[in-house]
């Protein structure tokens, strides 16, 4: 079950279960969500990365899986570099993921390493209970 915790103006947070089915849940309410703001062009990306950042957390975590979706202009928040969609993944695990070099022939690894070579800037940061790993991508057109 999917929980809606805010959806007003330029910001939508949902919490999911750590369930199997939270990462396509977690896909189809980024995807809509970035439609109704106007932002199919970094669709495809965005979902992407949210896809292999809530996998790992199914992985590693067991409680509620956070997803933030923020879009960011400059000019009214004051950062630098462009308007940009912020988009964040907590979980309960206070461990930060590693970036690691995958092999050829290795199934996994390779989502940290997507994020930072499709993103802007990314990171993580400890928060009350467990950890959010965050990226920025540039809004086009804007």
């Amino acid at each position: 079950m999917i929980g809606v915790i805010d959806t007003d103006g330029e910001c939508a947070e949902w919490a999911f279960p750590a369930e199997p089915g939270a990462v396509r849940t977690a896909r189809n309410a980024v995807r809509g969500t970035l439609r109704a703001w106007g932002l199919d062009s970094i669709g495809d990306v965005t979902v992407l990365l949210v896809s292999e950042l809530v996998t790992n957390s199914l992985r590693y975590a067991s409680g509620p899986i956070g997803v933030r979706l923020e879009r960011r202009n400059p000019a009214v928040g004051g950062a630098g570099g462009g308007p940009a969609l912020l988009v964040e993944v907590s979980d309960p695990l206070p461990d930060p993921p590693r970036e690691r070099v995958a092999r050829a022939d290795d199934e996994g690894g390779r989502g940290l390493h997507l994020v930072a070579v499709s993103s802007k800037r990314w990171g993580t940061r400890h928060g009350k209970s467990g950890k959010t790993v965050w990226f920025e991508l540039a809004l086009p057109g804007e």
